[in-house]
Protein backbone atom coordinates (compact mmCIF):
# COMPACT_ATOMS: atom_id res chain seq x y z
CA UNK A 1 0.00 0.00 0.00
CA UNK A 2 1.24 3.49 -0.73
CA UNK A 3 1.44 5.89 2.16
CA UNK A 4 -1.66 7.73 0.97
CA UNK A 5 -4.82 5.68 0.69
CA UNK A 6 -7.50 8.30 0.22
CA UNK A 7 -11.24 8.85 -0.12
CA UNK A 8 -13.25 12.07 0.04
CA UNK A 9 -10.08 14.15 0.34
CA UNK A 10 -8.89 12.33 3.44
CA UNK A 11 -6.41 9.64 4.37
CA UNK A 12 -2.74 8.79 4.55
CA UNK A 13 0.07 11.28 4.28
CA UNK A 14 -2.10 13.72 2.34
CA UNK A 15 -4.59 13.65 5.22
CA UNK A 16 -1.79 14.40 7.69
CA UNK A 17 -0.61 17.26 5.46
CA UNK A 18 -4.18 18.62 5.48
CA UNK A 19 -4.40 18.32 9.28
CA UNK A 20 -1.09 20.20 9.63
CA UNK A 21 -2.41 22.92 7.29
CA UNK A 22 -5.53 23.38 9.41
CA UNK A 23 -3.44 23.44 12.59
CA UNK A 24 -0.79 25.90 11.37
CA UNK A 25 -2.74 28.04 8.88
CA UNK A 26 -0.30 27.19 6.07
CA UNK A 27 -0.57 24.47 3.43
CA UNK A 28 3.05 23.51 3.86
CA UNK A 29 5.35 21.13 2.11
CA UNK A 30 8.84 19.98 3.08
CA UNK A 31 11.90 21.14 1.16
CA UNK A 32 11.30 22.27 -2.41
CA UNK A 33 8.14 20.14 -2.75
CA UNK A 34 9.49 18.16 -5.70
CA UNK A 35 9.44 14.85 -3.82
CA UNK A 36 6.75 12.46 -5.06
CA UNK A 37 4.26 10.38 -3.10
CA UNK A 38 2.38 7.41 -4.55
CA UNK A 39 -1.32 7.15 -3.76
CA UNK A 40 -4.43 5.03 -4.31
CA UNK A 41 -8.13 5.55 -3.75
CA UNK A 42 -9.43 3.31 -0.96
CA UNK A 43 -12.00 1.65 -3.26
CA UNK A 44 -9.35 0.85 -5.88
CA UNK A 45 -7.18 -0.67 -3.15
CA UNK A 46 -10.14 -2.78 -2.02
CA UNK A 47 -10.68 -4.01 -5.58
CA UNK A 48 -7.02 -5.03 -5.77
CA UNK A 49 -7.23 -6.89 -2.46
CA UNK A 50 -10.17 -8.86 -3.84
CA UNK A 51 -8.34 -9.65 -7.10
CA UNK A 52 -5.26 -10.77 -5.19
CA UNK A 53 -7.29 -12.98 -2.84
CA UNK A 54 -9.22 -14.56 -5.70
CA UNK A 55 -6.51 -15.05 -8.29
CA UNK A 56 -2.96 -14.33 -7.13
CA UNK A 57 -0.62 -17.16 -6.18
CA UNK A 58 0.00 -17.49 -2.44
CA UNK A 59 3.00 -15.66 -1.05
CA UNK A 60 3.10 -13.00 -3.77
CA UNK A 61 3.25 -9.24 -3.23
CA UNK A 62 1.47 -6.54 -5.22
CA UNK A 63 1.65 -2.76 -5.42
CA UNK A 64 -1.67 -0.96 -4.93
CA UNK A 65 -0.50 2.24 -6.60
CA UNK A 66 -2.80 4.29 -8.83
CA UNK A 67 -0.82 7.57 -8.78
CA UNK A 68 2.85 6.70 -9.15
CA UNK A 69 4.08 9.94 -7.66
CA UNK A 70 2.24 13.21 -7.12
CA UNK A 71 4.59 16.04 -6.26
CA UNK A 72 4.12 17.22 -2.68
CA UNK A 73 3.99 20.84 -3.83
CA UNK A 74 1.03 19.95 -6.07
CA UNK A 75 -0.74 18.23 -3.16
CA UNK A 76 -0.12 21.27 -0.92
CA UNK A 77 -1.34 23.61 -3.66
CA UNK A 78 -4.71 21.86 -3.89
CA UNK A 79 -4.98 21.73 -0.09
CA UNK A 80 -4.16 25.44 0.17
CA UNK A 81 -6.64 26.42 -2.51
CA UNK A 82 -9.44 24.31 -1.03
CA UNK A 83 -8.82 25.54 2.53
CA UNK A 84 -8.06 29.14 1.57
CA UNK A 85 -4.55 29.00 3.02
CA UNK A 86 -1.15 30.16 1.74
CA UNK A 87 1.13 27.48 0.28
CA UNK A 88 4.79 27.50 1.25
CA UNK A 89 7.78 25.42 2.23
CA UNK A 90 7.86 24.66 5.96
CA UNK A 91 10.39 22.96 8.25
CA UNK A 92 10.19 19.16 8.28
CA UNK A 93 9.36 19.20 11.99
CA UNK A 94 6.01 20.86 11.14
CA UNK A 95 4.88 17.30 10.41
CA UNK A 96 6.16 15.87 13.69
CA UNK A 97 7.76 12.44 13.53
CA UNK A 98 6.60 12.04 9.92
CA UNK A 99 8.68 15.02 8.74
CA UNK A 100 11.72 13.04 7.54
CA UNK A 101 9.45 10.57 5.71
CA UNK A 102 7.44 13.41 4.13
CA UNK A 103 10.69 14.88 2.81
CA UNK A 104 11.61 11.67 0.94
CA UNK A 105 11.00 11.09 -2.77
CA UNK A 106 8.94 7.88 -2.85
CA UNK A 107 7.66 7.11 -6.36
CA UNK A 108 6.30 3.62 -6.93
CA UNK A 109 4.90 1.64 -9.84
CA UNK A 110 2.09 -0.87 -10.20
CA UNK A 111 2.86 -1.87 -13.79
CA UNK A 112 3.48 -5.50 -12.84
CA UNK A 113 0.34 -5.61 -10.67
CA UNK A 114 -1.78 -4.19 -13.49
CA UNK A 115 -0.37 -6.57 -16.07
CA UNK A 116 -0.44 -9.71 -13.94
CA UNK A 117 -3.82 -9.21 -12.26
CA UNK A 118 -5.60 -6.96 -14.75
CA UNK A 119 -6.16 -4.33 -12.06
CA UNK A 120 -7.13 -0.90 -13.32
CA UNK A 121 -7.90 1.90 -10.86
CA UNK A 122 -11.15 3.69 -11.73
CA UNK A 123 -11.70 6.11 -8.85
CA UNK A 124 -10.42 9.70 -8.57
CA UNK A 125 -6.71 10.37 -8.31
CA UNK A 126 -5.37 11.93 -5.13
CA UNK A 127 -5.31 15.44 -6.60
CA UNK A 128 -8.87 15.03 -7.91
CA UNK A 129 -10.04 13.60 -4.59
CA UNK A 130 -8.50 16.48 -2.61
CA UNK A 131 -10.91 18.75 -4.47
CA UNK A 132 -13.55 17.41 -2.01
CA UNK A 133 -11.84 19.15 0.93
CA UNK A 134 -14.05 21.65 2.73
CA UNK A 135 -12.67 24.68 4.57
Amino acid sequence: MPRTVHEDGQGGFAGLLTQAARRTGVAGYPGDGQQRWPAVHARDAAALFRLALESAPGGTAWHAVADEGDRVIDIATVVGRRLGLPVESVPDDTFGPFGPIFAMDQPSSSVHTRQALGWEPTHPSLLEDLEALQP
